[in-house]
């Protein structure tokens, strides 16, 4: 195992201290190991806060900002943040108008979160809360009860944020993040495992001539095994099972192509290519699109695809100006 650490042990605080270096718009607690808007949040606005496990970068954390997030809990490398965290960031933010929690299917996620969201609703704190479960390819899972949350996510932080930056109720910004939630579907594929630092091997083996459809982004196993293919052949699977799972067609889409850590660029754009394709052979129209590494599996290989139905507001939403360290338009 090579990485760029000081130690297995250190790995998110030393993480920390180079966001709060390298990023003087946001503030971060590195005894709660929250990062909040410099900013606090302005009076009547409704604060979003969002969390997970480290090692799916730029999620959580790069999505803080104008436009998206007021705060991410980080755990450890893969591990739930604690109620704690929770608890602590969720008085902090809250403005006065609610906090809306979102959180990805994952069991330990979900439970402290939950946690979390009933310490801070004692202090007098209103808060409501979206799973998101956009993973077709499984429905159950070693971390989750149904499906996954992943990709979708990253679109609703950035729907939802602008929703709650135009002044939304509680309400309101909950039933967009549901919306989106209900509409958005996502597929990954593996090409390598991601190591883990402290565990110091790869999560799972596979070998070079095959690749995990389906996989989850802690290196969950997915649908099966195949050898491995093309791009073409690769956006076929992973697209396939979405288009059949929802109906995409009369409406825009937002279509991300997102990597997992270990793939190139140019990769990702061959891919996306490929994904259109099928899209537009399938009378699907795509209004936006993302391509990039946007939540992450450390130094996993593979990529993975979310289509998002969407609406003329939900299109109005994502336009809107972002400013994070991980999304960045219109300012």
């Amino acid at each position: 195992m090579k990485k760029l650490i000081n130690s297995p042990e250190t790995v998110l605080a030393d993480s920390l201290v180079g966001v709060a270096a390298a990023h003087p718009e946001l503030r971060v607690d590195h005894v709660n190991r929250i990062i909040y808007r410099a900013a606090p949040t302005r009076a009547g606005k409704v604060a979003l806060l969002s969390g997970g496990g480290t090692g799916h970068e730029p999620l959580h954390g790069g999505f803080v900002g104008v436009g998206m997030l007021d705060a991410a809990c980080a755990g450890a490398v893969f591990t739930s943040p604690t109620p704690d965290q929770m608890l602590e960031a969720t008085k902090v933010v809250d403005s006065g108008a609610g906090v809306l929690h979102i959180v990805k299917n994952y069991t330990g996620d979900v439970m402290n979160f939950e946690m979390g969201a009933e310490l801070a609703a004692e202090t007098g704190i209103v808060v409501s809360v979206v799973v998101v479960n956009d993973d077709v390819a499984v429905e159950d899972s070693t971390f989750t009860a149904g499906r996954r949350g992943v990709g979708t996510t990253v679109l609703l932080e950035k729907i939802v944020g602008a929703a709650a930056e135009e002044g939304r109720d509680l309400a309101a910004v909950t039933a967009v993040a549901r919306q989106v939630n209900e509409s958005g579907r996502s597929m990954g594929v593996a090409l390598s495992s991601c190591t883990v630092p402290s565990a110091g091997k790869p999560t799972f083996e596979l070998p070079e001539n095959e690749m995990e459809i389906g996989v989850g982004i802690h290196g969950e196993p997915g649908r099966r095994r195949v050898p491995l293919a093309g791009a073409a052949e690769v956006a076929r699977q992973l697209v396939e099972p979405i288009l059949a799972d929802l109906d995409f067609t009369g409406a825009p889409t937002i279509v991300m192509l997102n990597g997992l850590g270990g793939t190139p660029l140019i990769e990702l754009y061959v891919m996306y290519a490929e994904v259109r394709k099928i899209l537009d052979a399938a009378g699907i129209t795509v209004a936006r699109s993302l391509v990039g590494n946007y939540i992450t599996a450390l130094d996993m290989a593979g990529c993975s695809v979310t289509i998002l139905k969407a609406d003329d507001d939900l299109l109005h939403l994502w336009d809107a100006p972002v400013n994070t360290a991980g999304l960045r338009w219109g300012i």
